[in-house]
C-alpha cells in the first residue's frame, strides 16, 4: 500500500532479459533499510526487492507488468518515481494507492499555468467511469487531483503539477505523447463495482 507521494527518483542502471526482465535502478534511499522482499513503486507499479547494493535495488518486472506498463518505461537510463511501501503510522498526505495500474493514459498536452504545469491526458474509455473532476488519480506514481474531465471517443482530463511536484518528480519531465501509467481511485472502483451488482441484482 502507498500514498502516491514519491520520496525519490530512481534512475534504471541496467535491464537483463531472464524469464522474467531483471531491472536494476540506482536510488538515494539508503538501502540497508531496505529489506530483501520489500515492495517499492517504481512510477506507479508495486514491485518486490530481489537484490540490493549500496545505492541501488533490483526488481524482476513479469511479462504481464511490461505488457501493461507505458511503452519504454523499463529502459536502461529512464527516470523512476520511487515510493517506499506505507507503514502503520505514517502520514496519509496523498491517497490510498496499490501500485497496480489499471491503464496507460498519453500525453496530449503540457502547458504553463501560472508557475503550474496544466498537463492534458487522454485515456481509453473502458476507465471513464472512474475519472471524476476533483476526484484523485494516480499518474506514474503521484497522487493527483483531477481538473476536469471530457467525454469524447476516449477520455480526456487534465491535471495541475505545481512547482514542487515538477522539482521532486518526473512530471516536471512530461512532454507531448508520452505514455504514463494510470491507477484510479481504489474507492472508485469499489463504488463502480457496487453499482454494477446493485444494477444486476435488480
Amino acid at each position: 500500500m502507498f500514498t502516491g507521494i514519491v520520496s525519490d527518483i530512481g534512475q534504471i542502471r541496467s535491464v537483463e532479459m531472464r524469464g522474467d526482465t531483471r531491472v536494476v535502478v540506482g536510488t538515494a534511499y539508503d538501502t540497508a533499510t531496505v529489506d530483501l522482499g520489500a515492495s517499492i513503486a517504481c512510477s506507479g507499479v508495486c514491485l518486490t526487492v530481489v537484490d540490493k547494493g549500496t545505492g541501488w535495488f533490483a526488481v524482476d518486472v513479469s511479462g504481464e507488468t511490461l505488457s501493461r506498463t507505458a511503452q519504454g518505461q523499463w529502459t536502461e537510463g529512464k527516470r523512476l518515481n520511487l515510493e517506499r511501501a506505507l507503514k502503520v503510522g505514517d502520514e496519509l498526505g496523498g491517497h490510498i494507492v496499490t501500485g497496480h495500474v489499471d491503464g496507460v493514459a498519453a500525453v496530449i498536452d503540457v502547458r504553463a499555468d501560472g508557475d503550474s504545469k496544466r498537463i492534458g491526458l487522454r485515456l481509453g474509455a473502458e476507465l471513464a467511469p472512474f475519472i471524476a473532476p476533483k476526484g484523485s488519480i494516480t499518474i506514474d506514481g503521484v497522487s493527483l487531483t483531477v481538473n476536469d474531465v471530457r467525454d469524447e471517443r476516449d477520455t480526456h482530463f487534465s491535471v495541475n503539477v505545481i512547482p514542487h511536484t515538477q522539482a521532486h518528480t518526473t512530471l516536471g519531465e512530461m512532454e507531448t505523447g508520452q505514455a504514463v501509467n494510470i491507477e484510479i481511485d481504489v474507492l472508485a472502483r469499489y463504488l463502480q463495482r457496487m453499482e454494477a451488482y446493485r444494477a444486476k441484482a435488480g
